[in-house]
């Protein structure tokens, strides 16, 4: 067993139906741009019914026709600011709360100590958050139910050095399941950043499922200067 095995995005997704929402950061190959990615799916009507939207800060969800929207909870947010030149991605409303808490001099850590997994039972969904730090290290977290009832929540942070051509994947699902979908389990997965960032965006849109896959974004940010360039997917743009 290669436990320091690394994969493409592409093989990574590629047959999973519904890995749920995704985060990703990492180096590219010459080390000089750090890698952020994040992208969101969705099985229900409402959860598809969405888009990625730019803000002067990151970006927000934003429902794609308004009319059809049931329940706004869980699904409208903002999964990407920028605090000085750190970069916060999450999948839901902890973004704000991590943002809160660094612009206090707190940690990451602190934020979300007061937060806990979705209140979605009988999934409980992680909530998976991620902090790219401007020397291209990062932090990643995950916050998950400690039992199927939901009755304690678990906190797991991973802290890794800037390393060229290295990123690190965590999402809220193993796979699809009926009726509850497995929890993502052990430490975030190994993957290949490549230097081309629209080659990174092409492997990460094709092999998301068709059916499920909703949106994407991704930013490169020059780490000598701070100036990024980003990309955004919707299905339905």
């Amino acid at each position: 067993m290669n436990v320091y095995e690394t994969k493409t995005m592409g093989s990574r997704l590629s047959g999973n139906r519904y890995p749920g929402r995704g985060i990703v950061l990492g180096l590219t190959p010459d080390g000089n741009y750090s890698a952020a990615a994040y992208f969101i799916m969705g099985r229900s009507v409402n959860s598809r019914n969405r888009i990625f939207v730019e803000e002067p800060d990151g970006i927000r969800t934003q429902a794609f026709d308004p009319s059809k929207m049931v329940d706004p909870s869980l699904i409208i947010y903002h999964p990407v600011r920028q605090v000085a030149r750190s970069l916060i991605v999450t999948n839901g409303d902890q973004t704000d709360t991590i943002r809160d808490f660094l612009e206090k001099g707190l940690t990451m850590e602190d934020a979300l100590r007061t937060r806990k997994f979705e209140h979605d039972g009988p999934n409980w969904t992680p909530r998976i958050s991620g902090l790219l730090c401007p020397d291209g290290s990062c932090k990643m977290s995950i916050l998950k139910s400690v039992d199927p009832e939901g009755s304690g929540c678990v906190r797991f942070t991973y802290e890794y050095p800037g390393k060229a051509g290295l990123g690190h994947f965590l999402h809220t699902y193993v796979c699809d399941g009926d009726p509850v979908i497995p929890t993502f389990q052990g430490e975030p997965e190994r993957v290949s950043i490549p230097q081309d960032m629209d080659a990174f965006v092409s492997d990460l849109w094709e092999n998301l499922d068709e059916d499920n896959k909703i949106s994407l974004f991704v930013r490169y940010t020059d780490l000598r200067t701070g100036v990024f360039e980003q990309r955004i997917l919707n299905k339905h743009i």
